[in-house]
């Protein structure tokens, strides 16, 4: 329970980190650059894991990460973008927190696991609790910035549970910087031909790039790769809830926008949900027993033997 304590506490890092970002992203990058904004965000976060982890794609990696990249990276950054310029910072990041239901749902397919009855009930309550901060009548709420949002946690959804599925017994720092600089690549052309000449960039909004490189993505990403190997996919979705958390308590702080009695309620429902959807404690009900668990002592060794591959 420990060691699972850490990788939650690890995991939770990219939400919080997350979060903070559409604040960021609303209020100091430039606005009608969503091609420009995502790739300065991903190429420079790809090229500092490079160079921390020097590791270069071998055999199936090299198109995996160009797959992964185009999902995880360029699509992902860039719905991201345009919901953080056309939505309140705790709107944007509340819609995101559909994300734990959609990761549950297609983490049965894509990496079979089951989502268990308690991390369905964490889910519900949950998404009870972003109902309630979300529909509050307040300002600040946009069709296409909803719908950006929305497509935004769904294609991240798919993308994060493929690379649970391939990233076994490969680095994570190593996957990580590859498919972010894969995504950064494939934005550039993108943004220059669509966009044009790169915006011009402030000291501020430059300050802003790199907490959103380095901070948001770099640090962020390795956080949650790291949590999705060593955690259930639907506890790793449930800690993702922390992404509203921190962008309504950021959005009310520091850019002034209100926050309700509802959206309060909202909040303890959406802890209350991380807090029941926690991995199992193993030998409890609903988590996995010992192989020994409930032989009769002198038995235990001969079952370890024989697991191992030893016969008396």
């Amino acid at each position: 329970m420990e060691a699972n304590a850490r990788w939650v506490a690890l995991t939770a890092v990219a939400p919080v980190a997350w979060g903070a970002n559409y604040y960021v992203t609303h209020e100091f990058l430039p606005a009608g650059s969503p091609l420009y904004g995502a790739a300065f965000r991903a190429l420079p976060a790809g090229l500092v894991l490079l160079a921390v982890r020097r590791q270069r794609p071998r055999g199936t990696w090299w198109w995996r990460s160009a797959v992964l990249g185009l999902l995880n990276v360029s699509v992902f950054f860039v719905l991201v973008y345009v919901a953080s310029q056309l939505l309140a910072t705790s709107i944007a990041s509340t819609v995101m927190a559909v994300s734990p239901l959609a990761m549950m749902l297609i983490a049965w397919p894509v990496v079979s696991e089951r989502p268990r009855a308690a991390h369905l009930g964490g889910a519900v309550i949950g998404l009870t609790g972003v109902c309630l901060m979300l529909f509050t009548g307040t300002d600040g709420t946009s069709v296409p910035g909803i719908l950006a949002s929305a497509a935004a946690l769904l294609v991240s959804s798919f993308g994060h549970l493929l690379t649970k599925r391939w990233s076994a017994g490969v680095d994570v720092l190593a996957s990580t910087a590859w498919q972010l600089t894969a995504g950064g690549l494939f934005l550039l052309p993108v943004a220059a031909v669509a966009e044009g000449r790169p915006p011009a960039l402030s000291p501020s909004a430059l300050l802003a790039f790199a907490y959103v490189a380095l901070i948001a993505t770099a640090l962020a990403f390795v956080a949650w790769f790291t949590g999705l190997r060593h955690l259930p996919a639907g506890t790793v979705g449930l800690i993702g809830l922390l992404n509203p958390v921190t962008g309504v308590l950021l959005g009310t702080a520091l850019a002034a926008e209100p926050l309700a009695g509802q959206q309060l309620c909202g909040l303890v429902l959406v802890l209350a949900g991380v807090v029941l959807g926690r991995p199992a404690r193993p030998g409890r009900r609903g988590g996995k027993r010992p192989p020994s668990a409930g032989l009769p002592r002198q038995d235990t060794g001969r079952v370890d033997r024989e697991r191992d591959g030893v016969t008396p």
